[in-house]
């Protein structure tokens, strides 16, 4: 790390005080608005907080908040991390979070996908993690080819970065493939959606599970040297490294996957860190487990068409099913992604649609054939079903709707 200029140690000092209001104020932990007056009075901030540590980005549409937290978890073998683990993850939220940790050295930065190529140019990583491309909130997003052209065209400006990809995902295979050194894993890619045609030449693409290849052009998935097999990691030499996790699902093995690979980079054995993904239980009170009136409810956030269909995967068998879904501003006001959605995985349960949008929510759901109820909110959902376990899977404010509730109650 390097002495900051005066300017910078001031905008420093003016981001922690406004974060710091913000937080004793009620309005959030701080990390956008600290960061938006750091970067207002020293644009450079970002760059100037980065300068001489060793940082990792992650990125991708599903999944970054989940393995960001992992590979903080793995990289604490090493002493303190500087993350912005909560979710910030722009420039503003990436300022914030290395002005508030600037005796780490080691830093993992969730990273936006469409602002990746920003960081790139002003974080210097050590190494960047791309874990997946599909689509998320049309009406406001580019399309996944863009998306992944931005990813390819920014890899190669730095060529030599260490790149740590998916290959079962043909847009981040495609995006990643000009880069020097790539090192690959099996992360799945149980979406497939967004994917049937080849990035490279846009001929069709034979699939087969994660296999894939293109018999037009030649492109073909990469072999991966990370994997997962049942609940244990295997590493490039061959060891299968046992998988201890609190999080539900094959996709969170994989993000943990993800997360020893990175930590590899940063010189921490997979054995050594393997043992702390352990203590990552709660992200933002994502897989929180919530115990209302004789009732145990579990939340799952999904956000897009790939998370919901994660999330139907990590259900406990025949329990109840809250489904919440709203538009706002920052989910995309366009709901028509549920059409993209099956929802059959969810039929032979007791189904509940709740949010501001439960309406689309239920016409969808008569649409796929699933039998369902629609209620206000969670209380009212909650004070219909039975006691006993039950399942809630939400998109974001929809998700935030339900831990207000909750708050207020406690």
């Amino acid at each position: 790390m390097t002495n900051l200029p005066p300017r910078a140690k001031l905008a420093t000092a003016m981001l922690r005080t406004a974060a710091a209001l913000s937080r004793a104020s009620g309005r959030g932990d701080g990390s956008v608005i600290g960061g938006k007056v750091g970067l207002t009075i020293e644009p450079k901030l970002l760059q100037l907080l980065a300068a001489g540590r060793r940082v990792a980005l992650i990125s991708g549409t599903n999944g970054k908040t989940t393995t960001t937290r992992f590979t903080a978890a793995a990289l604490e073998a090493a002493g303190p991390v500087a993350t912005n683990s909560f979710g910030a993850n722009m420039p503003t939220g990436h300022t914030t979070a290395l002005a508030k940790a600037r005796d780490a050295v080691n830093c993992v930065l969730e990273v936006d996908e469409h602002y990746l190529p920003r960081l790139m140019a002003e974080a210097t990583p050590q190494v960047i993690a791309l874990l997946n491309l599909s689509r998320d909130q049309l009406d406001r997003a580019m399309e996944v080819s863009g998306l992944a052209a931005k990813w390819r065209d920014a890899l190669a400006q730095h060529p030599d970065v260490p790149i740590i990809a998916n290959a079962d995902d043909p847009w981040v295979a495609w995006a990643a493939s000009g880069s020097n050194n790539v090192t690959w894993f099996a992360g799945g890619q149980r979406w497939q959606e967004d994917s049937w045609i080849c990035p490279q030449c846009r001929k069709h693409l034979d699939r087969f599970g994660d296999y894939w290849r293109c018999t037009s052009c030649g492109f073909t998935r990469p072999s991966p040297t990370w994997g997962v097999e049942g609940n244990a990691a295997v590493t490039p030499d061959g060891s299968r490294v046992p998988l201890d996790l609190r999080l539900p699902g094959q996709v969170n093995r994989a993000n943990a996957v993800t997360a020893l690979a990175v930590a590899s980079a940063f010189g921490i054995a997979p054995q050594q860190a393997a043992p702390l993904l352990v203590n990552v239980k709660s992200i933002a009170g994502r897989y929180a487990v919530v115990r209302r009136n004789g009732r145990r409810l579990r939340l799952l956030l999904s956000k897009n068409p790939a998370g919901w269909l994660e999330a139907f995967d990590m259900l406990e068998p025949m329990c109840p099913v809250v489904l919440a879904l709203n538009a706002r501003e920052v989910d995309g006001y366009d709901t028509s992604w549920i059409y993209d959605v099956d929802f059959s995985p969810v039929r032979d349960r007791r189904v509940i649609a709740i949010g501001d949008r439960r309406m689309d929510l239920a016409v969808r759901l008569q649409v796929n054939d699933v039998k369902f109820e629609v209620a206000r909110d969670i209380t009212e959902a909650i004070n219909v079903l039975p006691s006993g376990e039950v399942e809630v899977i939400a998109n974001y404010t929809a998700f935030q709707d339900i831990r207000a509730e909750f708050d207020r109650v406690n």
